[in-house]
């Protein structure tokens, strides 16, 4: 059986305003103390799975760039030695650019790590400060070039869209410098202010330029069109890669495969089952070092909520639902079982009936909320 590996850094360097992800900035006392726990916990589960195959591992954050290389090749280290990782497995490393090198990239490629995913988020200097970024756009680029010629071809440039002062021409420079940049992929996300952010309270204090809707909206469209256009394809509503350049690890979540989450944070999904780690990087460790779980959440939805998370999971992407695959896991027919939410969202125009599968529309990708919430129990 295959299985994908998450394995969660929570450091930052400095917390960006819009970030709600666990990730803490300062904590550098704990670094090799957590280095340490997170290897025991990978020793642990490298036994408990030892009869699986292991084809996908991406290491996230937080940025893991930000552990001295020595602890960051430790925990690489502990995984090829504790789990059968198979020869073609894709290994990605989450970085922010001004925390590499082109020695620290070169390193990381040759214990193993084969695809880096930077979260660049724009390629204009005042939009980076304006969201707490730690870099600027010159060393967003110097960070991609860095990485190509430490000998990496699989490579993903995170970029934002909707953010405080952003106007649809600088987003359009962002998009055409990544596409300058020759990487493979590309992630692009809309801007959510999340409860408890900085960005929140800026908002509900009026004090947040966010661009007008009409604006946001016309940089979505900008993305759809333009990557496409530039040889990206769509194959999820927030995700675009050259022919064969999909990131398989992501293809995990959402086509409802089993990963293991390793570390403070990290969240599992095994025989439909979801896990969670604590978040709280002390009491991480205390767990691990004394010999127990660091699991603080557990536990298996229904069937109806297995249902819904598999619909909305897989209308995520291009490919759709497909209906054999459905059966697969529920033996049920899945244009059946779902004959009204199908035909309502059909109305709509948000979702396109197939023979084998279903699949959201340009608008439903547009307004996938829209369709998600249908199948809800």
């Amino acid at each position: 059986m295959q299985l994908g590996l998450y394995i969660h850094i929570p450091f930052c360097q400095q917390k960006c305003l819009y970030c709600d992800f666990p990730s803490y900035s300062h904590m550098e006392s704990l670094y090799e103390s957590y280095t340490n726990a997170l290897c025991r916990e990978i020793i642990g589960q490298g036994v408990l799975f030892s009869g699986h195959e292991v084809d996908t591992i991406y290491i996230g954050g937080g940025t893991p760039t930000l552990l001295p290389l020595p602890l960051l090749l430790q925990v690489i280290t502990a995984v090829q030695t504790n789990f059968h990782v198979t020869p073609d497995a894709e290994v990605s490393m989450e970085a922010n650019p001004g925390t590499v090198d082109g020695g620290i990239l070169a390193d990381l490629r040759a214990h193993g790590i084969n695809r880096m995913s930077f979260g660049v988020q724009s390629f204009t200097d005042i939009l980076l400060q304006e969201a707490g970024r730690i870099h600027s756009a010159e060393e967003g680029i110097a960070a991609v070039r860095a990485a190509q010629q430490a000998g990496f071809s699989n490579i993903n440039i995170d970029l934002m869209y909707g953010l405080p002062l952003q106007t649809l021409k600088n987003f359009q420079d962002s998009l055409r410098q990544a596409v300058d940049l020759a990487v493979p992929h590309i992630s692009v996300y809309g801007l959510k202010v999340e409860e408890g952010t900085p960005f929140a309270h800026r908002l509900a204090a009026e004090r947040l330029l966010l661009p007008a809707e009409e604006e946001e909206e016309a940089m979505y469209e900008e993305a759809v069109r333009f990557l496409p256009q530039c040889g990206y394809k769509r194959y999820e509503i927030s995700n675009y890669a050259a022919q064969g350049q999909l990131c398989r690890h992501n293809l995990k979540y959402w086509n409802y495969s089993s990963y293991l989450g390793l570390g403070a944070a990290a969240h599992s999904f095994l025989n439909r089952e979801r896990l969670a780690n604590t978040r709280d990087v002390r009491t991480y460790i205390e767990q691990i070092n004394s010999g127990g779980s660091p699991v603080e959440y557990q536990e298996k939805p229904d069937v109806a909520e297995q249902m819904a998370e598999f619909c909305f999971l897989g209308l995520r992407t291009a490919a759709g639902i497909s209906y054999e695959a459905f059966y697969q896991y529920f033996e049920k027919q899945f244009p059946q079982h779902f004959s009204r939410q199908v035909a309502e969202l059909a109305a709509k125009k948000l979702i396109d009936v197939g023979k084998e599968s279903v699949k959201l529309t340009p608008l439903g990708m547009k307004y996938g909320n829209l369709a998600f919430q249908a199948f809800l129990p």
